[in-house]
């Protein structure tokens, strides 16, 4: 069992390496390819529409071929698909490359966390929480290395292409579980969905809207906005995924104290309360303090939301996950172009602030979280 347990180690934290890699060049390629940030947030929604497209699919990949086979295969496609963003020469040819990123990383998305799932059921302890924090602390390193390449000019192509091949090894971690192919059915009709089930997608849904923001905006945010240096915007997500780490390490410790529901409530407060000192900061140093805040209270929820989408009585663990991440991935759907047409009418900190309101409602949503 530590076997598998260290192989979700692994994929959790690949998965948080190849997302900060391409998210900490997001100024660079928007530089490179003269994009206001219209037309930069219409490109992001290339990445929550290949999500979205592919997450159903993988419902069902998932249930025939089991969790491990997707979630080995989904990763070594996904470690590669930065390339073609960095071969990207204009917005429609962005978008197409960011749309395959968002459909490998939907599916090793879903994938890795049904295999998380298992083996947190098959250990019979919280776990998830570590995992997701795995995210984080990947996509710590994978920002801050960013903010080096950045720093000193390395491209973007350059870049992606020597961190898909520092990380491939990872791939196919030997210590997966071996879980049946055949766990149910592989997705939920809308009308048959659990109450419980929509209510923990909604959450899923504003958090991811509110984690997508912070990978997509906050390295512009503090470019644009508070006219910080390209190594100090790249690395402003550094800042957001190392507090997310910090706190998802304690997470289940936290979870078992105060019980599902209220750590999501009050989770959810502290991530707005977070944000909002974020967009109201005068200087790039209470900025970041309000990102690390946003951090902290983003932690455990996400990882909360799937696990439920697990365990939600006559739902498959696949179907669960699947339907929970699908319906939160159109957060990502609609959050980037949202902040993006915001942020283009008004100001990046009015567009920033749709995800103070987003986890309003995450920590109304929470009493349906179940303890």
């Amino acid at each position: 069992m530590a076997r598998s347990w260290w192989s979700s180690v692994a994929m959790f934290l690949v998965h948080g390496l190849v997302v900060a890699t391409w998210v900490s060049r997001i100024p660079a390629l928007q530089a490179e390819l003269r994009l206001s940030n219209g037309a930069l947030g219409l490109a992001l929604l290339g990445t929550a529409a290949g999500s979205v497209v592919a997450i159903p699919f993988c419902g069902w990949l998932v249930t025939r071929y089991g969790s491990k086979a997707v979630t080995a295969w989904s990763t070594f496609g996904f470690c590669f698909s930065p390339v073609p963003i960095g071969l990207a020469g204009g917005v429609g040819s962005l978008t197409g490359a960011l749309f395959v990123y968002g459909a490998l990383a939907g599916t090793m998305d879903v994938a890795m966390n049904v295999q998380g799932v298992e083996v947190e059921r098959a250990m019979g302890r919280p776990t998830m929480s570590r995992f997701h924090a795995m995210f984080s602390i990947g996509g710590m390193l994978g920002a801050a290395l960013g903010g080096v390449a950045a720093s000193r000019g390395v491209a973007p192509l350059w870049h992606f292409t020597i961190a898909a091949f520092s990380v491939i090894s990872m791939c196919f971690a030997p210590g997966m579980m071996e879980a049946p192919a055949s766990m149910g059915e592989h997705r939920v009709a809308f009308r048959a969905m659990p109450a419980a089930l929509i209510a923990v997608s909604a959450i899923a849904f504003c958090l991811l809207v509110s984690e997508g923001a912070m990978a997509d905006w906050i390295a512009v945010y503090l470019r644009q906005t508070l006219r910080a240096g390209p190594g100090t915007a790249a690395a402003g997500y550094s800042v957001f995924s190392a507090a997310m780490a910090s706190f998802r390490m304690m997470g289940d410790a936290i979870t078992t104290r105060l019980g599902r529901s209220r750590t999501v409530r009050m989770a959810s407060l502290v991530a707005a309360a977070g944000v909002a000192c974020a967009v109201a900061a005068p200087s790039i140093g209470w900025a970041m303090c309000g990102f690390a805040l946003a951090g902290a209270g983003c932690s455990v929820v996400v990882p909360l939301a799937f696990g439920s989408g697990g365990r939600v009585a006559g739902v498959s663990p696949g179907a669960g996950v699947a339907t929970v991440t699908g319906l939160g991935y159109l957060g990502f759907l609609v959050g980037p172009p949202a902040i993006g047409f915001t942020a283009q009418a008004l100001n990046l900190r009015w567009g920033l602030g749709i995800v103070v309101a987003m986890c309003g409602i995450a920590s109304v949503l929470s009493r349906w979280i179940a303890d």
